[in-house]
């Protein structure tokens, strides 16, 4: 097996348009993306996969993204998965805020450039040893 495994990605998300958007300029990249349309369906591909990095966004219905960030963190198997946050950009501050104290790796404002959800992404997945 050679050294350059597949970074997996686990992208929740309930816009199936932003899901093949990141697919498409992740896989570019050579990560792997697998898509959830939301909340509890994402946490059960999370727990399933336990990919490298979780990209969430916080607004969905049923289960918003802030209780499945804080249901990933409270799971010994899941906690150290990097989790970036994907919000909107109307998002309130305090949300932005609470992102910081609950220490979030990182978060990205819709909408975004490509360049941004890379770089992100490569922050994040770089500083993780393999």
């Amino acid at each position: 097996m050679n050294n350059t495994t597949v970074r997996r990605i686990v992208c929740i998300e309930d816009e199936p348009e932003m899901i093949e958007l990141i697919q498409l300029i992740l896989n570019r990249r050579g990560f792997e993306v697998l898509g959830a349309p939301g909340g509890k369906e994402g946490l059960e591909l999370v727990r399933k996969t336990h990919p490298d990095l979780v990209l969430l966004d916080l607004m969905m219905p049923e289960m918003d993204g802030w209780e499945v960030y804080q249901q990933i963190k409270a799971e010994e198997s899941t906690r150290n998965i990097p989790v970036i946050i994907v919000t909107a950009k109307a998002q309130n501050i305090d949300k932005v805020l609470g992102l910081h104290i609950a220490k979030v790796d990182d978060y990205i404002a819709k909408p975004f450039g490509p360049q941004e959800l890379i770089d992100s992404v490569e922050k994040i997945l770089g500083q993780k040893s393999t």
